[in-house]
This record gives structure tokens, sequence and C-alpha cells, in this order.
């Protein structure tokens, strides 16, 4: 049996939205910057099997990821094996469950095929079609900590990143998840797309490179926290057309606005929400935070994670 225990992904906001009519030649589009986190995180066994069974949340999902990734191996290698998503989270709630899910089964079904444990999450990502936009979750499966992906040039694949860095242990952070009337994706994120508005990427590239990244360097929770949620919140800018602003809807802006007016700075919402996260500086202020903001919103604390890790028995 492979277990292959995987982290969850917050998204600070893209660098570049491509807007239709736009020239890409020369240009890097998508990019960001993000976190890993430990929870809720994707657990996923696989054991040999007579015939494929799939079974859990997302067995559906997961059965799509291990085909896919079965048909890039050589035929000789290609086998039956029972696979159970023993944790995930719901989909499109902007924690990167469908890069997770996909990485944590290619990883498993390399490792029991003998394809491979060094295999990299950059070609396990590329046999099952991730990291069309975003490479924060596929380099982030593999490094965990604060990422800064550069964005994608036309034609390119997974995207580069500009740099990883841990943060310190103590460093937690608080996921909540207020109730929404819908979820951002399929249609409602095309049109999101369609309707974007081209922002302002390199100042986004600035404030992610010569003030968010260093305040990370420097261990500066509160200069750190601040830059992330500036950036969260110009990022979400272009969006405003479908959002209705900066976030995906008046709750979660609230939401914000309350958990920074506790003195915690680094508030904001991950990806296309609901999700929102706080980066604190300890375990005792993410406690307090979830105390007192429990009876309003779900909420849990979560470590930073440092990456995936395979276990055997």
């Amino acid at each position: 049996m492979i277990r292959v225990v995987a982290p969850s992904r917050l998204h600070f906001g893209l660098f570049r939205v491509p807007v239709a009519g736009e020239s890409e030649a020369g240009s890097r589009a998508f990019g960001g910057a993000g976190l890993m986190v430990e929870q809720p995180g994707v657990v996923v066994t696989v054991r040999p099997a007579d015939s494929w069974q799939f079974e859990g949340p997302l067995a559906s999902r997961a059965q799509i990821f291990a085909m896919r990734f079965m048909l890039a191996l050589p035929e000789e290698r290609r086998r039956p094996f029972q696979v159970l998503v023993e944790r995930c989270p719901a989909e499109h709630t902007g924690l990167g469950v469908g890069t997770q899910l996909g990485l944590a089964i290619a990883k498993a079904l390399a490792v029991a095929t003998g394809e491979g444990e060094e295999l990299l999450s950059t070609d396990l990502a590329a046999r099952i079609g991730r990291g069309e936009r975003s490479a924060i979750g596929v380099h982030g499966f593999d490094q965990g900590g604060l990422l800064i992906d550069r964005g994608k040039l036309p034609g390119e694949g997974v995207s580069p990143l500009f740099g990883q860095l841990p943060l310190p242990s103590e460093w937690r952070v608080v996921l909540f998840t207020p109730a929404v009337a819908g979820h951002w994706h399929g249609a409602s994120e095309r049109q999101a797309f369609a309707t974007a508005v081209p922002g302002d990427p390199e100042a986004l590239r600035r404030l992610a490179e010569t003030g968010l990244w260093p305040a990370a360097q420097r261990e500066d929770i509160d200069a750190f926290g601040e830059a992330v949620h500036e950036f969260n919140r110009k990022a979400g800018e272009p969006f405003s057309a479908a959002q209705g602003g900066e976030y995906a809807s008046l709750d979660i802006a609230a939401l914000i606005e309350d958990v920074r007016a506790t003195g915690v700075r680094g508030v904001g919402q991950s990806s296309w929400g609901p999700t929102v996260f706080a980066i604190t500086p300890d375990s005792d202020t993410a406690l307090s935070l979830t105390l007192r903001f429990r009876s309003r919103v779900p909420c849990f604390v979560t470590r930073i994670s440092s990456g995936h890790s395979v276990e055997r028995a």
C-alpha cells in the first residue's frame, strides 16, 4: 500500500490576466503568489487489485487522473489498483483541490508501478493535465512554503518559479469557510476571465518581489501580512465586473475587514474563494481568532506545509 499526503494551496492572486484581443507574444500570463498549508489537505492510498476500484470523495475525478497517468506509462507497466481518497476537501473552495488530488494520485501510482518516486511534480502535472494556468499548487506539492510563480510564456508548460521560501515554523494560518450561494468555476469562471480588465501586472510583480518576498525573508510578519493583503486586494481588481468588487462577495469583503480589525494583517481571499485566510505569528493568536469568529463562520487553524509525503505499508 502506498499513501500520499498532500497539502492544500492558498492562492493570493494572479500577476497578469490575459484579456481578449490582447497580444501575448513575449509576455508571461497568470503567475502570482501563494502558500501551501497542511490542512485540510488530501490523502490518497493505492493498493494492487484484480480490477480498478475507486472509493471516497471525488472518486470520479480520481479515476480520470489515474487513467491519464496510466496512459502515459508503457503498456507493460499498466495494471489495476484500488484507489481510495481518504481525505479531500470540497472542490471550488479556493484550496487547489483538483491539482493536489491529481498529483497525489499520480505520485502514488508512480511509486506503486515502479515509475519512480523521484518524479517531480512538474512531470506528474504534465502527465495528468494540470498547471495550465497557475503553477503554485504544482510546485507547492513538492516544495511547500511560500511560492512566487513567474507566469507562463505562450506554449510553455508548467511555469517556472521566482522562488520558494519556508516560513517560520511557529506561524499559523486560520482558514475561514463562509457559506456562499455558488462557486466560481466552469461557466462562471470563464465569464469572469472574459470580462476581466488588464489590471497592473508590473505593479503586482513589484509588490510580490520587492515587498512580500523580502518581508518573508526577514520573517517580519506584519510587513509580510500587509503586502499579502495589498497584493490580494489588487489582484482581485481585474475581476470586479464579475465579482461586484475585489472579492467574491460582500460578505467575504466584510469578513476580511473584520479579521484585519483584530490586528492581524495578512488576511485575504484564496483564489476565487470562498476560503478566507489569516496568517498569524503563533498558535495563541490563531486560536484567539477562531474563538472570536467561530460563531459567525466555520474556521480552523493549520500549519504551513513543507510539501507532500509518501508512506509505505
